[in-house]
């Protein structure tokens, strides 16, 4: 996998005219190498590929990225980095970085230590890579997907009147880890009345109340690939506002789902569902894109936005996450992932969507 993904990246490099390409990026680091340390760069040409790391990782380079030759950084200072950089890049030749990772102060540190270099700057060349996702990370994915349901439909009956925001938060949290689950891919998001009215709202240590919007944002991590879930419930019985706002997004949802194919633009596929709640009179309190990719990192390529003009392609995985914000009542969003196959759409969530908890 790592070689397949090593020759892909060096044609973009061979399409972008560099020579090299140094890899800062975490998550581009990882999926290149293999490399899940915490800490190091990659150095990539047509004939080499380095993992510069200090001792701490020295072994996991090892055993994790045995395609790439471990260039050693003496304590992880940027001298010796500039060091390694000044060993294997010749005088005039093209250095890529990803000008989106390395920071200013490092990237001045190092061209001022390797300024024969030409260092060019670059966006996307790995994530364009990872925006289509392999069989392998799409099982990793089920996996995360897989678990997020479970304990959501796990700790709903368990809900209360009187709870705080904070409390179902950390039950989630919990019980997502003691299930296998790395860590959270985020911040858990559990909004409560008015609360719900901010798309990203911070959990507080507000009570849930009975007949009132909670929404509920949660994700994990599995095999270094993320989950990302929403579902607005009710503790009790709905009020009519809160079951007509309910099936208008759960509407645009399905409209969306239904309708994805792969060569449709990200601003398309977010047109289908904006469609219907712009329809319902409600343009307005829908002001964020549809979805976005999820792999390694929650919010990835591709982008399902009213800006978005890159074709989605067969094996992306995306989310669907239309919603309707109503400041001083609360918010409804209801979030699916999904996988993009040669005929529409898979959705791999499968957490229930009836939004009623009974109390």
């Amino acid at each position: 996998m790592t070689l397949e993904r090593l020759e892909r990246i060096r044609v973009r490099l061979s399409d972008e005219g560099l020579d090299w390409l140094l890899v800062s990026g975490p998550e581009n680091r990882r999926y290149l190498s293999g490399f899940t340390g915490s800490s190091g760069y990659l150095l990539i040409s047509q004939e080499e590929a380095l993992l510069a790391t200090d001792f701490r990782y020295f072994q996991q380079v090892q055993e994790q990225a045995p395609a790439y030759t471990l260039a050693k950084m003496q304590g992880g200072t940027v001298e010796s980095l500039a060091s390694i950089l000044q060993q294997y890049v010749a005088e005039g030749a093209r250095l890529g970085f990803e000008a989106e990772h390395l920071t200013v102060a490092l990237y001045e540190k190092l061209r001022g230590a390797v300024a024969a270099a030409q260092w060019v700057p670059t966006q996307g060349l790995v994530e364009n890579l990872r925006a289509v996702k392999e069989p392998g990370e799409i099982q990793a994915i089920r996996r995360a997907v897989a678990l997020a349901d479970e304990v959501l439909e796990a700790i709903l009956p368990t809900l209360r009147p009187g709870m705080t925001e904070k409390e179902v938060a950390w039950r989630l949290e919990s019980a997502m880890r003691e299930r296998g689950a790395e860590k959270v891919s985020f911040d858990l998001i559990v909004a409560s009345g008015p609360n719900g009215a901010k798309p990203h709202a911070v959990t507080s240590d507000r009570p849930l109340g009975k007949g009132e919007p909670i929404v509920i944002d949660m994700g994990c991590v599995v095999d270094g690939y993320c989950s990302d879930l929403t579902r607005t419930i009710v503790l009790g019985e709905p009020d009519g506002r809160f079951r007509d706002l309910y099936d208008l997004v759960l509407r645009a949802q399905r409209a969306a789902e239904e309708g994805i194919r792969p060569g449709m633009t990200g601003r398309e596929a977010d047109a289908l569902a904006r469609e219907v709640i712009d329809a319902a009179g409600y343009k307005e309190e829908f002001g964020h894109s549809l979805g976005h990719g999820v792999g390694l990192e929650v919010h990835e390529l591709p982008r399902l936005s009213a800006l978005a003009e890159e074709p989605l392609q067969e094996g992306m995985v995306f989310t669907v996450e239309p919603g309707v914000y109503i400041p001083g009542w609360g918010g409804i969003r209801i979030e699916d992932m999904a996988v993009l196959q040669r005929d529409g759409v898979e959705v791999l969530t499968a957490c229930t969507k009836d939004p009623v908890v009974p109390v």
